[in-house]
């Protein structure tokens, strides 16, 4: 992969349309649990290790296709998220190493999947904007069941949305951890502000 790649038509529109239903549903959605480069956004994470894949299927179903054929067989750990941008929600540049919070040592994901599960109609604003150091790679305007897939060192953001609506992507942080890092995080754990375990913000 050369920075970036795109898949198209990863998923049929029943199950975006399901995963959309579910997500909002969950008990777990709320104000995001993110750090404050994500303005004006909703979401929760779920960080799991490669041998709780099952679990991960067990508590949210719906998220098992989404998994089945975005997680890379070279990674062990993972930080999944629903984010959701309204009008006037941003992403603000960053890199994620959003498993440091568990381990200080850990760089940045091998990879990261985007599942553009819900756009806006005649959405103004809301491009993920990818750059390496500050040189611009490209910006992807978000297109319903693409998946993108980016490395995981890319500095990205995503563009205000300007017009009313709902962007909801399902993004995935994949590690290639080491035994000893990968020893400190958790098999299976949610972080959520209305959550029942124990949120550890994103740092």
């Amino acid at each position: 992969m050369k920075h970036y790649q795109q898949q198209p038509n990863a998923f049929p529109s029943d199950y975006l349309n399901n995963l959309w239903g579910e997500i909002q549903a969950c008990s777990y959605f709320a104000v995001n649990n993110l750090n404050r480069d994500f303005v004006g956004t909703k979401g929760f994470s779920v960080v799991f290790r490669r041998s709780h894949i099952p679990t991960v299927a067990q508590k949210f179903p719906y998220f098992q296709p989404y998994l089945d054929l975005a997680l890379q067989p070279s990674c062990n750990a993972f930080y999944l998220n629903p984010l959701l941008l309204q009008e006037g929600s941003r992403v603000d540049p960053h890199i994620d190493r959003s498993l440091r919070s568990y381990c200080k040592t850990v760089e940045p994901p091998a990879v990261v999947s985007v599942l553009y599960v819900r756009i806006p109609q005649d959405m103004k604003g809301g491009e993920l904007v990818l750059k390496s150091h500050k040189r611009h790679l490209g910006q992807i305007k978000p297109q319903m069941s693409t998946l993108v897939y980016f490395q995981g060192d890319l500095t990205h953001s995503v563009n205000a949305v300007t017009t009313p609506g709902n962007r909801l992507s399902l993004v995935c942080e994949q590690y290639n951890l080491s035994d000893t890092e990968l020893a400190e995080i958790p098999e299976f754990t949610i972080e959520s502000r209305v959550s029942e375990y124990t949120t550890k913000k994103r740092k």
